[in-house]
């Protein structure tokens, strides 16, 4: 046992009208809900990288976090996941995740970063033999280290690309080796600047070619988690190949991967993206490609990615709407990506954010069950589109547009606008928030 969380209490459910600070008012984790347990309709995670290796810095000041875990020595990253498997503990969270660079040193070599990841992971399997945290998801760090600052599979040097596989490559193996249920990629670095000194369709190829190739090797090492690719527009580049969940799918369907590949949809990215974060959901269950969430939130006088902790269950409550209409997780989980405030420098203020996150979350699943229950918004929706079951409206479908066209002229059809009722609806919503 370490001393950072000392005297901070096991967190455990108390009810709404607890006063307690370290105890959970809305997230019960035994409660059953629609034939199961809130745990497994949540499925929380920790975000090994804002949780553990982030410094506090920002765009415009450098580090405010003093942790006894930060520098570049196999036992610090050692103690670091001491500490993490006690704050897991401490929440009850199932799950965590972690890119390579959090849980390991980085070595002047390949070959030396990845016997530190090899290290690590063993340790890291040894802590899961003891405690009841798993992992969620592995992924590589493609994009902190300035080999990277140009892209990594869409890096125009070759030899930069070889070393992005080999890092996936051991990422996956580790993932692998960890049990872990998804691997994610994020292409934090996958885009462009400006077109002045970029082929853009030779890197779009090279990413197209590298996500094959990652599929590829998922077959051969036999690891039967999902392969997840996590949307995100401009930050840091101001063109990114991944967009959103649309960009996403347009490229999966262009290297025939729409199959293989999921999305891990981010509430900030899908705002950066000029969308709702239920959007993104509700658009990538409709193609069959939703697999995970990195759950957070923007502030929004800002413009850019601030990463903060949900407090708002109303305006979360949407997105796990649309995760319940499409049947709930499978392989992935709500992890939270996000972080403490510069000012907050306590250990208990990274427990109590992940406490209020943990609540906002469950808060916001029981006013999706609830409406879900009630079925009044499914069965508006069901009439608003009523008209499509009808055999002649089937049939225009299936025809020419010719024959939909020769349906106005021989039936006279001369359609009455009808009222989408958003308003009532709000109003309906409303009612369960």
């Amino acid at each position: 046992m370490t001393d950072f969380f000392a005297n901070i209490p096991t967190i455990t459910y108390e009810g709404p009208s607890s006063t307690n600070e370290f105890a959970f008012r809305h997230y019960n984790p035994d409660e059953v809900i629609l034939g199961k347990p809130m745990a497994e309709h949540l499925r929380f995670s920790v975000a090994y990288w804002h949780s553990f290796a982030w410094q506090g810095g920002d765009p415009f000041g450098g580090q405010t976090f003093e942790r006894p875990w930060f520098g570049d020595e196999i036992g610090l990253a050692k103690l670091k996941a001491d500490v993490a498997f006690e704050m897991f503990d401490i929440l009850g969270n199932p799950f965590y995740c972690f890119h390579d660079a959090d849980v390991r040193p980085e070595g002047t070599t390949f070959a030396q970063s990845q016997r530190n990841l090899e290290e690590m992971v063993d340790y890291l399997a040894e802590k899961q033999q003891s405690h009841k945290a798993r992992l969620l998801w592995g992924t590589a760090n493609l994009f902190s280290h300035r080999r990277f600052m140009s892209g990594a599979a869409t890096n125009p040097d070759p030899d930069i690309y070889a070393y992005a596989a080999a890092t996936v490559q051991a990422n996956m193996d580790a993932t692998l080796k960890l049990g872990g249920q998804n691997y994610v990629l994020w292409g934090g670095r996958e885009g462009y600047e400006t077109l002045l000194n970029t082929d853009l369709a030779a890197e779009r190829a090279h990413a197209g070619r590298f996500l094959q190739q990652v599929v590829e090797y998922k077959y051969k090492i036999g690891f039967k988690g999902a392969i997840l690719i996590e949307p995100k527009p401009q930050e840091p580049s101001k063109h990114q190949y991944d967009y959103d969940v649309a960009t996403v799918y347009g490229f999966l369907k262009d290297f025939d991967l729409e199959k293989e590949v999921q999305v891990n949809i981010e509430q900030g990215h899908a705002i950066l993206a000029g969308h709702s974060f239920e959007h993104e959901i509700a658009l990538a269950t409709s193609l069959g490609i939703f697999g995970s969430i990195d759950m957070n939130r923007n502030d929004y006088q800002s413009g850019w990615d601030t990463d903060q902790f949900p407090n708002n269950h109303g305006e979360k409550a949407l997105a796990f709407y649309e995760i319940l209409r499409a049947g709930g997780y499978k392989t992935g989980g709500t992890n939270f990506d996000a972080k403490l405030r510069r000012q907050s420098l306590d250990p208990q203020d990274l427990i109590l954010a992940h406490v209020g996150g943990m609540d906002t979350c469950a808060r916001a699943l029981k006013a999706a069950v609830a409406l879900f229950e009630d079925g009044a918004l499914e069965e508006a929706r069901a009439k608003r589109y009523a008209g499509w079951k009808s055999p002649e409206a089937k049939a225009m479908l299936s025809g020419s547009l010719d024959q939909a066209a020769q349906r106005v002229r021989d039936q006279g059809v001369n359609p009455v606008p009808k009222s989408g009722g958003q308003e009532r609806l709000e109003n309906l919503w409303n009612r369960f928030i």
